[in-house]
């Protein structure tokens, strides 16, 4: 009985030790940016954080630095590694009661790259694909692909894993943020992290917080109709209006099979609630954004504006929240934010002037440059595709925001834009209009300037003659005696040729305020 009493004993025993073990002995652990292969950003504080139980002790050690921090009454904790030159690859140790060990890590530029589906858009669908792959063996090259999620509140961590640039792995590269990453780390001659939180068909209210909406009069009637959208969703009749939607699609298909006839092929959207709808104001943000940050970066890179075109006019004031609520979520000051003004699409211009979303959206990004300090803008009015809105040429993009940085952020001797307009004065009959950027002004085809239109007093534009004298351009029709106003590539796709010595394209503006 005595023995049978302490065999039972010590089986008691057994299970409390599992108990305990598994409620009290948590690993220490670390967001999944941190991970093998990471790229930390050099000549900054490095910020690294995790979790671990209360009061536990945790040593971060990295190269020759060593810091310590105690987990708070949470269970987070988090070290301030001082500023890092390059150096050969590292070993990042994170000590608790147990030890995380992240190896192959760099020392050099990192920068996130967020937007919609043209900042997705992977180097498999970019034009020369085979070539592309084939080159790229850049081991100090690469990319962490924060996993698609929404939330209704700010998330501590996120899903992806950093790759090393090869050409097993880059063809599933965000191909804006790689060539961009490719011509940083060719200029520099340093590592480059590239950190792709992106998600098609997206617009830019669900990268930005609830309570930065909340803030601007102007947004916060986003956040009310939200409130009102969770309150009335019915994923029932949702789902009724949806199936119904289908079954009507497929009578017209059929239909139009019959009659030998096209059919629409857009699709309905499936019903999605809009608690955690991608486009919902601030669910990307949760699950995307906030996960990322303090991880130090250099800057970000921004290729979105297509899902806002039809609001336009208020795009500026949402990428002015913007910006300014992640560089606070940062707590890095004005880190440069770099952005991709939309490129040409749509049918060919035929009027002087035309109307749309994507020259007044264009606008807005222009703006954005004086608007808000340390931003940058890559003109991309010549790359784009007049029937596909995920143009393939993603290495001219890439390259026109490194320009950008490589002028602006790492001060190197290139040229950062194609000519963006200063300032324009009348000059009898005729209109001379000033660029920054302008030195070589030149029409790309070496012939004459195209898609200028001036107009006066009654604000009826006509084409222009256009010619170059003296680092400005002069616009002219003999037809406007007394000219207001003068507009140049405003249309959704501009047959332009305005260029500077560096072969950049100038960015559509116009010298008029009428339609605002």
């Amino acid at each position: 009985m005595r023995g049978a009493g302490f065999s039972r004993c010590l089986a008691i025993f057994a299970i409390l030790a599992l108990c305990f073990a598994g409620t009290v002995g948590a690993d220490v652990k670390v967001p999944a940016l941190f991970g093998d292969h990471m790229v930390v950003q050099r000549d900054m504080p490095v910020p690294v954080w995790g979790w671990a139980d209360p009061g536990e002790k945790v040593t971060v050690v990295f190269g020759t630095q060593m810091e310590t921090a105690v987990a708070d009454a949470a269970g987070t904790w988090s070290v301030r590694l001082g500023p890092v030159g390059v150096g050969a690859a590292s070993v990042l140790t994170i000590r608790g009661k147990n030890v995380v060990e992240i190896r192959d890590v760099l020392v050099g530029e990192v920068w996130l790259g967020s937007g919609q589906s043209n900042m997705a858009m992977t180097v498999n669908g970019c034009i020369n694909r085979d070539a592309e792959v084939a080159a790229a063996d850049l081991p100090q090259v690469r990319m962490f692909t924060v996993d698609r999620k929404t939330a209704e509140e700010p998330q501590e961590d996120c899903q992806g894993s950093w790759q090393v640039c090869s050409p097993e792995t880059v063809p599933r590269f965000s191909a804006a943020a790689c060539f961009f990453g490719r011509e940083l780390h060719r200029q520099l001659d340093v590592p480059v992290g590239l950190i792709n939180s992106s998600w098609g068909g997206t617009p830019i209210q669900g990268w930005t917080s609830v309570k930065a909406h909340e803030a601007v009069p102007e947004l916060a009637p986003m956040i009310s109709a939200l409130q009102r959208a969770i309150e009335t969703y019915d994923p029932e009749l949702a789902k009724e209006r949806y199936e119904k939607q289908l079954a009507e699609r497929k009578e017209r298909q059929g239909k139009a099979k019959a009659e030998q006839k096209a059919a629409k092929r857009a699709a309905p959207r499936p019903p999605q609630d809009p608690r955690l709808a991608p486009g919902s104001p601030g669910r990307l943000f949760n699950g995307m954004i906030a996960p990322l940050a303090p991880y130090a970066i250099r800057g970000a890179i921004w290729y979105q504006g297509e899902a806002n075109a039809g609001g336009a006019k208020l795009y500026g004031l949402q990428m002015k929240t913007m910006i300014a609520e992640w560089r606070q979520l940062w707590g890095q000051g004005d880190f440069p934010f770099l952005f991709v003004q939309l490129p040409n699409f749509m049918a060919a211009q035929q009027q002087p002037s035309e109307t749309g979303g994507w020259p007044l959206i264009r606008e807005q990004f222009f703006r954005t440059l004086s608007a808000v300090p340390n931003t940058g803008m890559a003109v991309t009015i010549d790359v784009g595709e007049a029937g596909d809105i995920h143009p393939k040429n993603k290495q001219e993009v890439g390259r026109r925001l490194a320009q950008w940085a490589l002028a602006k952020t790492y001060a190197k001797d290139v040229v950062a834009s194609g000519p963006l307009f200063h300032s324009m004065r009348k000059q009898g009959d005729k209109i001379v209009v000033e660029f920054d950027y302008s030195e070589g002004l030149a029409a790309r085809d070496g012939g004459a300037l195209k898609s200028f239109a001036i107009a006066g007093d009654d604000r009826k534009f006509v084409w222009a003659d256009a010619i170059i004298e003296g680092g400005a351009v002069v616009v002219f029709n003999p037809s406007v005696s007394s000219p207001s106003a003068v507009r140049y590539a405003w249309a959704n796709n501009p047959d332009c040729n305005l260029v500077n010595g560096a072969g950049l394209a100038a960015s559509p503006f116009r010298t008029d305020d009428w339609d605002e």
